[in-house]
């Protein structure tokens, strides 16, 4: 569809009459090509830059898994202008670098934690067992019904098979991206909207653990996502923005 500011979008889930410049999350930015049809523009950070910003990554978390992701959620780090677009890449990587040790953990270290996991009151249970939900992949998903809700929006049997996140790179970094444009998680906007719509990074960590890092509560961590998330834009040659913190 083309919107009266000239601009392209698909619709990504069942919209209630919102238009695209309200709501990103029922309309995703498009750029076109010839013939009218629909492609995303390539992804602001190149395979060189990510090789940079993760030197010591586990092969696992491989640059093509990440592009193959992308068809997922293509509003993702293609809304808005260059810089808008470098930074949404910067502020998911740099929080990604954070929750794996720099995209060396594939899934939680602390098994004694496996069991924790299961919530016995959702009406499906925990039918890959008690200890199957741990955390996996760029932003952890755990808890079983995380991975009810990430595995029907991707439609990937996730409840069923949640090893998948962790066998699969494409897999992987589509569950890192259901999260970024789909969950408030304990803040009140998806870290996609707090990028593309200016609220800045400080509002992504308050989506992703505020509830235990923000308002003072850890601001050591904090930091340390503010460090990664600065050096990941110079890398990409744009100013970080405002906002910083949470």
């Amino acid at each position: 569809m083309k919107y009266t500011n000239g601009l392209y979008y698909v619709a990504e889930h069942d919209n209630p009459g919102y238009d695209p410049t309200i709501s990103t999350w029922y309309w995703e930015p498009y750029n076109c090509s010839g013939g009218g049809n629909p492609e995303p523009s390539a992804f602001p950070v190149s395979e060189p830059q990510f090789n940079q910003m993760f030197p010591s990554r586990n092969p696992f978390y491989t640059y093509s898994g990440l592009v193959d992701a992308l068809s997922a959620y293509p509003g993702f780090a293609n809304t808005g202008d260059d810089t808008t677009r470098k930074r949404e890449a910067a502020a998911f990587l740099a929080n990604v670098n954070h929750e794996t040790g720099g995209l060396v953990y594939i899934k939680e270290i602390n098994e004694a934690n496996y069991p924790h996991y299961c919530d016995w009151g959702q009406p499906y249970g925990c039918p890959a067992g008690q200890a199957a939900y741990y955390g996996r992949g760029p932003i952890q998903l755990s808890w079983n019904f995380n991975y009810k809700a990430a595995g029907d929006a991707l439609g990937i049997d996730l409840l069923g098979n949640p090893w998948q996140v962790e066998q699969n790179s494409a897999i992987a970094w589509k569950t890192g991206l259901w999260y970024w444009n789909t969950q408030t998680g304990p803040g009140t906007m998806t870290p996609h909207n707090a990028m593309v719509n200016g609220a800045g990074f400080g509002e992504t960590i308050r989506s992703i653990n505020g509830s235990i890092e923000c308002n003072g509560g850890n601001p050591g961590q904090v930091q340390s996502r503010v460090d990664a998330y600065q050096r990941f834009t110079q890398m990409l040659g744009v100013s970080p923005g405002n906002n910083l913190y949470c």
